[in-house]
């Protein structure tokens, strides 16, 4: 895969963030897309290595649209300057939390996994309860050392512990929280390379897994609200 035919498109977008430049290299688009998907069927075979629910998936149902949904924004671009792609055992839907990856030069990329919806206020309200009936083994995931030198939970976060849980339970920073995500960043040095990326990226996702299978304990159930 050609990691470099992605950053380079996605540079040239956020210098011309416009729909005619859009529309007259649509060319670049379609290979650079390629290109990612390539890379997002590599990553499927590597975490399908430890997480069996992701191979049924196909790259091309896991990505975002690039356009951006600028009513309520004051930037007016009508471009997203990064390629997305949620990978889980349903897809690209937030819940079931996976193995999130954005690739968005100037070294905005990342890696990220667990909840970032903080709008699914029934999925929040599984998840707080989850944690202060299951403290323990929430706080054994997060000390262990390999996970601590990769991640800090994180979240957007009520001032004061909700209404109806201990204020002094051991776990009530995270009680407050609304979200609780992951996110590991990736430079853009790092994407040269497309397989040791993707190697590298495989091994950062399995140290995340057991974060993103206590979530989805808590998630058990949950439907999406309908449109």
């Amino acid at each position: 895969m050609d990691t470099q035919k992605i950053l380079t498109y996605l540079r040239n977008l956020s210098e011309n963030n416009n729909r005619e430049w859009y529309h007259a290299h649509k060319q670049e688009y379609k290979e650079a897309n390629g290109e990612f998907e390539a890379l997002i069927q590599d990553l499927i075979v590597k975490i399908g290595a430890f997480d069996t629910s992701v191979l049924h998936n196909e790259p091309k149902d896991l990505t975002f649209k690039l356009v951006r949904d600028t009513r309520f924004s004051h930037d007016k671009s009508p471009y997203n300057p990064a390629f997305r792609v949620h990978i889980s055992a349903r897809g690209k839907l937030p819940v079931p939390v996976g193995y999130y990856l954005m690739i968005k030069p100037g070294n905005g990329s990342f890696l990220g996994g667990g909840l970032f919806a903080d709008m699914f206020k029934d999925a929040t309200a599984m998840v707080r309860n989850f944690i202060a009936a299951n403290g323990r083994e929430w706080e054994e995931i997060l000390q262990k050392p390999d996970f601590q030198k990769l991640f800090t939970v994180q979240g957007v976060s009520l001032k004061n512990v909700p209404a109806g849980f201990d204020k002094e339970h051991p776990q009530a920073p995270y009680l407050k929280l609304k979200s609780w995500y992951l996110e590991y960043p990736v430079s853009d040095e790092e994407l040269i390379e497309g397989e040791a990326f993707a190697a590298r990226a495989a091994e950062i996702f399995e140290i995340m897994k057991p974060f993103n299978d206590y979530l989805n304990r808590a998630l058990d159930g949950f439907q999406m609200p309908a449109r």
